[in-house]
């Protein structure tokens, strides 16, 4: 697990199998309960790196698509508010 704000970040599983599922590219693993677990692959070392991620070294926490949504989301929910 590579994806710097999921809790399971810096474990390792086992790959059961990789996959696309609804156009998002998949891998399955077992959990310390043998429960069969599904993740985006872009967020373990199986995914091709994030070009962003991968320009910014680190140094920046957020991507400006994922900034730019959460701008959109918070302008419509004042909007509900407003109403």
């Amino acid at each position: 697990m590579t994806h710097p704000f999921h809790p399971l970040c810096g474990r390792e599983f086992e790959l059961v199998t990789y996959r696309q599922n609804w156009g998002e590219d998949c891998v399955y693993f077992h959990d310390d309960q043998g429960q069969l677990r599904a993740l985006s692959a872009g967020w373990t070392s199986i995914g091709a790196v994030d070009p962003f991620v991968a320009v910014s070294c680190g140094r920046s926490a957020f991507r400006t698509a994922d900034l730019s949504e959460l701008v959109a989301l918070i302008a419509g929910l004042q909007e509900i508010g407003d109403a």
